[in-house]
């Protein structure tokens, strides 16, 4: 089988030091995946290999967009306590503080203290994770889809997207707001880099659990869509993507 691997601006020296970690991890998640009912597919190989040891936040593309599209609505929305899980400190987390206090989570750590952002460090695709009915607004932006990769220093596991989903569930309170996005198009993992998700898998997710307040999207080219209405053939097209950002405002049932 003729293997596809992409390696985008990587010194030699990090790429040579961290390839046997990375097929390791990617045997792991084969054999994983061989037991799982899930249907993620193995795309390309997407080496990332400089992040285990980076502090929280980094990357850019689709965040300007997302970051303060969020920002807005919870602005508007006025929360209790807001909860954020895993987006960039750097980007949307920075907009949230500037004008309230708001709560972070991951699995890596972050050392500066930064006014109105309390930091704890926490794997929330932890299978024994407790909190519950923790706030009434959270968030979790371009961050789900790297659970269970390696990525950033978590543990392997096939699923680990699935046990992020469910320890969100359990934080927020009923009826409370969920932000969410994640990438969308034909489902895939390119691992190590991150999942894509078919805009149908998604919102198979969130039935009975959630109800869509809105949806927004950016598209391959860069396009900024802010209300868009999740009907054919849209959906099984997953909006002409494929690798492009689905936003969705939830509400917990």
């Amino acid at each position: 089988m003729r293997i596809r691997i992409i390696v985008k601006g990587m010194p030699l020296f990090t790429f040579i030091k961290g390839m046997p970690v990375f097929l390791n991890d990617y045997k792991k998640i084969k054999r994983q995946a061989a037991l799982s009912k899930e249907d993620f597919a193995f795309g390309k190989l997407y080496p990332c290999l400089q992040e285990k040891n980076q502090q929280s936040g980094v990357l850019a593309e689709h965040y300007f967009y997302q970051d303060l599209h969020v920002a807005r609505k919870i602005f508007q929305n006025e929360p209790e306590k807001h909860v954020d899980v895993g987006s960039r400190v750097d980007g949307f987390v920075a907009h949230v503080a500037s004008f309230r206090n708001i709560e972070v989570m991951d699995v890596r750590n972050l050392q500066i203290t930064i006014p109105s952002i309390h930091f704890a460090r926490a794997d929330l695709s932890a299978q024994d994770f407790s909190l519950t009915d923790y706030c009434d607004s959270i968030s979790c932006l371009h961050a789900l889809e790297h659970f269970g990769l390696g990525r950033y220093g978590d543990r392997i596991d096939y699923e680990g997207h699935l046990r992020g989903w469910e320890n969100l569930y359990k934080i927020l309170k009923k009826g409370g707001k969920f932000y969410f996005s994640v990438p969308i198009g034909e489902q895939r993992i390119e691992f190590n880099a991150h999942r894509v998700f078919s805009v149908r898998y998604l919102l198979k997710m969130m039935d009975t659990l959630y109800r869509v307040d809105s949806f927004a999207y950016i598209n391959d080219a860069g396009d900024f869509f802010s209300e868009a209405a999740l009907e054919e053939p849209s959906i099984t097209k997953n909006f002409g993507c494929h690798y492009g950002c689905g936003i969705f405002e939830l509400t917990k049932l």
